[in-house]
């Protein structure tokens, strides 16, 4: 809805794995060292740049969402004002989008402080 903020600095979580997912009936969150993800919009994953997994609102993750668990992030970059994408050490990439113009789309928590509402 707000889209991704420029000042917005995840860095910090490069190296950091995810040891968890969890699934509510309206979102999905993650964490990736002092970051916590809470996600209300669609969640793709790629591999080689190709869709291979999804998570939807109302929907059980697939079993390919276990494979960005335990994986250290190699990068994670901003591609526009909608997308983030969190590359892994193993190849794949997780790419959250801000799909809507009506409803807030995730929050980012970062070392336990305010949220970033995107």
């Amino acid at each position: 809805m707000y889209g991704v903020p420029p000042e917005l600095n995840l860095d910090v979580m490069v190296g950091s794995e995810s040891t968890q997912i969890r699934v509510g009936q309206y979102d999905i969150q993650f964490a990736f060292g002092d970051i916590d993800f809470r996600v209300q919009s669609r969640i793709v994953l790629l591999k080689s740049g190709v869709e291979f997994g999804a998570w939807e609102e109302g929907k059980w993750p697939d079993d390919s969402f276990y494979e960005i668990m335990n994986t250290p992030v190699a990068s994670v970059c901003t591609q526009s004002s909608k997308i983030i994408l969190i590359n892994l050490d193993n190849g794949i990439s997780i790419k959250l989008c801000d799909d809507s113009e009506k409803i807030e789309t995730m929050q980012i928590v970062i070392g336990g402080g305010e949220p970033w509402i995107i």
